[in-house]
């Protein structure tokens, strides 16, 4: 229909917009003004915002479709977009327009984003690393298209009951989602069971065909993403997943109606929970549907469209189309595209190889052994047995690879065999995405040195070319110009608004740090920040935080490597100083815990137990009063996190080190000006070398340390050695945050004391008291916080993930829109 006539574009001015909104309100929800509610203002101006992204998405695909350029494909399981409304307003530069036109009415826009439900694509940071990348590809006007599942149920929503986690479903699209278009005619099949068959062909060559399969239809939902004020909105393509039948009318004919819906059933399964815990077998062949489910409709995704536009002449495939894939969960995408060349389009295994190769890229997030993804073939020959074959053939392919480079070597043949044998052979995921792979990445410095010299150390013996460092970064649009309004004003009156787009501007600040108006400015903006954290505390956890004491905050998901437990012991701690009259020079100190703890991990929920038990004590003594608080805050997400970054002081990033692969929380508050401290872990490390040794509270063993002190460790000798570290571990056994619980903790108490505890919590207990008291002496002088705030602002450019993209683009993707 090319003889349609292009649209006069839409008018971004207060009168467009009010004009607009009445029309959805009116003629798009059917509202009349007795039946108008906060939902149908949401939905009308929404719908009014998202018109004017569909001008900017279709002229944005025509473009990128005229120039022929390359294109990448983010593969990612996750993500975790949070609300879209403010996004596509800061984005698109609408506020005011939007404010002018929601005055008549009596109506803030605030008001209105609080209708929107966190779109529930992800459980932590991989998730919301994966959204703020999108967000960069846009902001750089890079053709990139994201690819995810479209859960109908998010994680989950965590309630507190009695101080322990109890897990409600997050169905976040039960009023629907006004940001997405269906796209029913770019419906993709994707199979499951079944059994290989070799035939030959009209040109006698012997070919393999996947036969007698279950289809499971993969619907495509797309939604926008806008770039920052350049006009550029690229695609999140999310899949649904279907049925190919509705129901087996046999079935339903004969009166069976439950047997009639049961494959329709199944079929919707794959999409309709965020992938679950994996301890149980039902739940690791979910998983695996789910993982295979995302990788093939994708990959049959840009196949279909590059043959629609090249025919099946793949030679100038690898040329154009690059994959990402983000953790190990999508890396099935590598046997998948094998065997979609090979079966479908008749390419020869060394031709499939070569493009496979030559386009898939593998970002690792995890230095936790256990993290990454391992199959049995038992379960993949069942589910996947075409794959199952393509694996085992690149396998032997790369063994005789490894033999050789390293002749005779057959142990390390068994160490690097992408199959690990044993009475339950496995397949191992990560080592399938490295060789089939030209890029592997980390995601910190030291994240990816630990990768090359322990967990993938033989992968770089072999390829070192194939390994490089990516550092994350996160978006300063939502992670600081929206979340943070006060300071994004702030910022611009001393600097400019150049930093928006170009983070590294911040260092500007640098020369205005010992003005005495940004440094007073820059107090009532923390503190306007702060009043709004302690009004979502005490509506949310009915603890009040005095906004005057330091508010010291450690959010992220509940797992004994980030160490909440070690926290928790130091709130002990001053509790333990407080009741022996030991408040001399005393901080008043905030301390604010939130996350999520995976439903099956039992020492995770118990952890989030002690925590509400000690803060019931400590919140209800009269001896305390406001010299301590502590809090859980109940389902953490993304709009939570929106209003806490910007309202801390201190930024608890204490995992042991050598086990958190980057962080990306720790980047969100320091460019918020909150200080950190934190081990040399992760992307703390670069933190640190930014902002400088004196803007940042330094503790622990470092990863060489933690290492070389396993095999002498012994943590009731620490214990016993220090006399306030003897008193918190009293106060825990002798049940005094349990005394109508008896026994409930033994299990905690216990990992402390435990000289194979990996995560070395005691270790680092005295050097954690000893920073944490340097940072309360610190805050106690307003003047120097006030500069170590400043400071941690001005250096964050680094972590901006327009950085992290740009060199992604750089060594990886190498993406040109004018080609």
């Amino acid at each position: 229909m090319s003889n349609i006539k292009p649209l006069a574009p839409l008018a971004m001015d207060g009168q467009a917009i009010d004009q607009d909104f009445r029309r959805h309100l009116v003629h798009t929800l059917g509202c009349t003004a007795e039946e108008l509610d906060a939902r149908d203002q949401y939905e009308a101006l929404a719908l009014a915002v998202r018109d004017r992204l569909m001008e900017r998405w279709t002229s944005t695909r025509q473009r990128h479709a005229d120039q022929q350029c390359k294109r990448a494909y983010y593969l990612s399981l996750e993500f975790l977009m949070g609300r879209a409304l403010g996004n596509a307003v800061l984005n698109l530069d609408l506020e005011s327009s939007i404010r002018e036109a929601l005055h008549a009415y009596g109506l803030e826009i605030e008001a209105l984003e609080e209708q929107e439900l966190d779109a529930g694509l992800g459980n932590g940071g991989l998730g919301r690393l994966a959204a703020c990348f999108l967000d960069s590809c846009a902001t750089l006007d890079l053709p990139v298209v994201g690819y995810g599942i479209r859960y109908e149920y998010g994680m989950f929503r965590q309630e507190i009951h009695e101080g322990a986690q109890v897990e409600e479903p997050d169905h976040w699209l039960r009023d629907g989602y006004v940001w997405e278009i269906k796209r029913p005619q770019e419906t993709r099949k994707v199979r499951f069971g079944g059994r290989s068959e070799f035939y030959v062909n009209a040109e006698g060559a012997t070919q393999v065909r996947w036969v007698d399969t279950e289809t499971v239809l993969a619907v495509p939902h797309d939604t926008p993403i806008p770039g920052f004020e350049n006009n550029t909105v690229n695609t999140l393509r999310l899949w649904r997943a279907a049925a190919s039948d509705e129901f087996e009318l046999g079935e339903f004919n004969a009166g069976r109606y439950t047997e009639s819906v049961a494959s329709k059933n199944e079929a919707e399964h794959i999409s309709m929970v965020l992938y679950p815990n994996d301890s149980s077998e039902n739940g690791k062949e979910l998983r695996l549907r789910q993982q295979y489910f995302l990788a093939s409709a994708s990959l049959q995704d840009v196949l279909a469209q590059w043959v629609e536009k090249h025919g099946a002449n793949f030679d100038q495939f690898p040329a154009k189309n690059c994959f990402q894939l983000n953790d190990t969960h999508p890396s099935v995408a590598v046997a998948e595209l094998m065997r979609l060349l090979m079966d479908k389009y008749h390419l020869g295994w060394n031709r499939a190889w070569e493009i496979t190769t030559e386009t898939m890229a593998y970002t690792n997030h995890t230095l936790l052994p256990e993290a990454l993804e391992r199959w049995s073939v038992g379960l993949f020959r069942q589910l996947l047995p075409r794959l199952i074959d393509i694996i085992f053939e690149i396998n032997a392919r790369f063994l005789q690879e490894v033999s050789m480079k390293w002749p005779g070597d057959t142990e390390r043949q068994r160490r690097m065999s992408i199959i690990e044998e044993g009475p339950d052979p496995q397949v191992r995921m990560a080592y399938l995405a490295i060789v089939g792979s030209f890029s592997v990445n980390g995601v910190a410095a030291l994240h990816t040195d630990l990768l090359k010299q322990g967990l993938f150390s033989e992968f770089n013996a072999l390829w070192p070319e194939k390994f490089n460092n990516k550092t994350n970064g996160v978006t300063p649009r939502r992670w600081l110009a929206a979340c943070n309004p006060e300071l994004k004003q702030l910022l611009d009156n001393t600097i400019g608004s150049s930093w928006v787009t170009s983070l590294s501007d911040l260092t500007k600040l640098e020369s205005h740090v010992t003005d005495k108006k940004l440094r007073s400015e820059w107090r009532q903006v923390k503190f306007a920040n702060k009043r709004k954290l302690a009004a979502m505390v005490e509506q949310d956890c009915g603890v009040q935080f005095d906004i005057e004491s330091m508010f010291d905050v450690q959010v992220k998901r509940i797992h004994e490597y980030k160490r909440q437990l070690l926290n928790v012991l130091h709130v002990v701690h001053l509790y333990n100083r407080i009741k022996n009259s030991d408040t001399g020079d005393w901080t008043p100190r905030s301390v604010l815990l939130g996350g999520k703890a995976a439903p099956g991990y039992y020492m995770a929920k118990q952890i989030i137990k002690l925590t509400n038990n000690v803060a019931k004590v400590v919140n209800t003594d009269p001896d305390v009063g406001n010299r301590l608080k502590l809090a859980f805050l109940p389902n953490y997400r993304v709009s939570a996190m929106e209003v806490i970054c910007a309202g801390t002081d201190l930024s608890e990033q204490i995992s042991t080190a050598g086990k958190e692969a980057s962080g990306t929380g720790n980047m969100k508050f320091m460019m918020n000006g909150a200080v950190t401290i934190g081990t040399l872990d992760g992307a703390n490390i670069e933190i640190r070398e930014e902002v400088g040794d004196e803007n940042f509270f330094l503790f622990g063993l470092t990863a060489a340390e933690v290492e070389a002190q396993r095999l002498h460790y012994d943590p009731n000798a620490i214990i016993a050695a220090d006399e306030g570290f003897e008193q918190v571990m009293a106060l825990l056994e002798s049940g005094f945050f349990n005394q109508f619980e008896s026994g409930i903790f033994d299990s905690v108490i216990q990992s402390i004391r435990n000289p194979h505890d990996p995560w070395m919590v005691a270790a680092d207990f005295r050097s954690f008291v000893d920073a944490q008291q340097l940072a309360a002496d610190a805050y106690r002088d307003e003047e120097r916080w006030t500069t170590m705030s400043i400071l941690n602002t001005a250096k964050s450019g680094k972590f901006s993930s327009d950085r992290t993209i740009a060199d992604y683009n750089r060594d990886i993707w190498k993406l040109n829109n004018e080609q």
